[in-house]
């Protein structure tokens, strides 16, 4: 650890906890102690992920979602709100050396298109962020399949139908790659 830094460890009981659920057994604080839980990864691994994107990021993205592709001033005629054209050449940039945008020379200027459709960029964020909770402690892996079913009853009790059916193909199918 760096001189000068501080650490101070976090401690998270698992244990029935009445922050952490409703009355019912629902998932109160779910979001909170996942996205807590998401950033400790992220420090603990040296750098954020380069899925993770913030406000103005993740905005830039659906423009060029929409469109395919574009050049930094074709962004700014299209974002919410007025932003400086180099403040939107900057964040594009970042963008591209996450590995999210590709970018071509046209002309004197640079056409930026996505580098993962928004389903594909959705697919691996939730990926990454399942691997960080499947690769921690075991508490934190009870969190998360319990934090699920609960999320997945609330919203759709069809969707707890649909998640069975995966388990057993996905079991079916490792059962195959196991046998010769």
């Amino acid at each position: 650890m760096p001189a000068g830094s501080r650490h101070w460890p976090v401690t998270i009981s698992f244990r029935p906890n009445p922050l952490l659920r409703t009355p019912s057994g629902k998932c109160y604080y779910a979001a909170i102690v996942i996205r807590f839980l998401k950033n400790r990864l992220a420090r603990e691994s040296g750098a954020a992920s380069p899925l993770a994107l913030g406000s103005l990021e993740l905005e830039l993205m659906e423009i060029l979602w929409s469109r395919g592709e574009s050049s930094v001033r074709g962004v700014v005629t299209l974002l919410s709100r007025p932003l400086a054209y180099t403040t939107v050449m900057t964040t594009l940039d970042r963008l591209f050396k996450k590995g999210l945008l590709l970018r071509r020379k046209s002309d004197r200027a640079f056409v930026y298109s996505p580098v993962f459709t928004r389903e594909e960029w959705e697919r691996k964020r939730a990926g990454n962020l399942v691997a960080g909770f499947l690769s921690g402690s075991h508490p934190s892996r009870q969190l998360l399949l319990s934090c699920l079913l609960d999320a997945v009853g609330e919203h759709d009790a069809s969707l707890l139908d649909e998640l069975e059916k995966k388990i057993r193909d996905r079991r079916k199918e490792i059962s195959r790659q196991g046998q010769p």
